[in-house]
């Protein structure tokens, strides 16, 4: 009851609740803040679908001008890059640019200063610029009909586990991942070797789907599974390319499937059987 009365204040019912999630989140991360492993590895970080980023609509702000629209900052890099930020920043951060708040707003949201608030999103902003990848305002979207040719590559070279003809549409500096299974490959010959000790090569009954997510093209993988009769999911991968190469394959376990609306499984034929 306390709550309802609240919402009879000056905060609006959106508002409340973005205080109550902000407040939570950052109690969260000041009881346990989880390191990143080396080179940028991120073991909590997990694939969200763009058919529900495209229901995002950001609140009007005070300075349009800085705030980015979601489709340029929900890539797998960037949420890698906001895990590097200290807690406050981090949440000004999301607030300011990604919600399109304005700075008075945050201030009263976070009990601050506009003047700490500003502060800190220049703290965040700088954070930012490091951990974020330099090329990445030359990255190709998966609407790019080349990026949809690469990707139609990759599903028959995958289906086809054809480790050589992979591999040549990967850039020298390939990035590679599964979290949260931890380890990070750094190269072609890095991820190359993994996926030769792996047994991917020798792996077969393969199909594929794609999809998005992340604003990157994505693909979710199925294995062939004699005792259910049907393909069964097996992995997701989430592509990063730039310059008409593969620069990071972000790979998530087959929990992850319902979360991208992919089928749980496919029939004998391929099809789809149920979701």
């Amino acid at each position: 009851m306390a709550a309802a009365r609240d919402l009879r204040g000056p905060l609006t019912f959106r508002a409340w609740l973005y205080r109550i999630a902000t407040n939570a989140c950052l109690d969260l991360l000041a009881r346990r803040r989880p390191e990143a492993a080396s080179g940028g590895e991120v073991l909590w970080l997990q694939p969200y679908p763009d058919r529900l980023l495209d229901a995002l609509r950001a609140d009007d702000t005070d300075e349009p001008e800085v705030v980015a629209v979601a489709q340029e900052t929900i890539e797998l890099a960037y949420v890698v890059a906001v895990q590097h930020l200290a807690p406050r920043p981090r949440a000004v951060l999301l607030l300011r640019d990604v919600l399109g708040w304005p700075a008075k707003d945050v201030a009263d949201l976070l009990g601050d200063s506009v003047h700490s608030v500003n502060s800190a999103l220049q703290r965040a902003r700088a954070g930012m610029r490091e951990h974020l990848p330099a090329e990445r305002q030359d990255w190709t979207g998966s609407d790019d009909t080349g990026t949809r040719e690469l990707v139609r590559r990759y599903v028959d070279l995958g289906v086809a586990t054809d480790i050589d003809g992979l591999a040549a549409m990967l850039r020298d500096d390939v990035r590679c991942s599964m979290p949260p299974t931890p380890g990070l490959q750094l190269g072609r010959a890095a991820v190359v070797d993994e996926w030769v000790d792996s047994g991917f090569g020798d792996m077969t009954g393969l199909r594929a789907v794609t999809t998005t997510a992340n604003r990157q093209p994505a693909v979710g993988f199925y294995l062939w599974r004699e005792g259910e009769g049907a393909y069964l999911p097996l992995t997701i991968d989430v592509l990063r390319v730039t310059g008409g190469a593969i620069t990071e394959i972000t790979t998530f376990h087959a929990d992850q499937f319902p979360r991208l609306g992919l089928p749980g499984r496919l029939q004998a034929d391929g099809s789809e059987a149920d979701r």
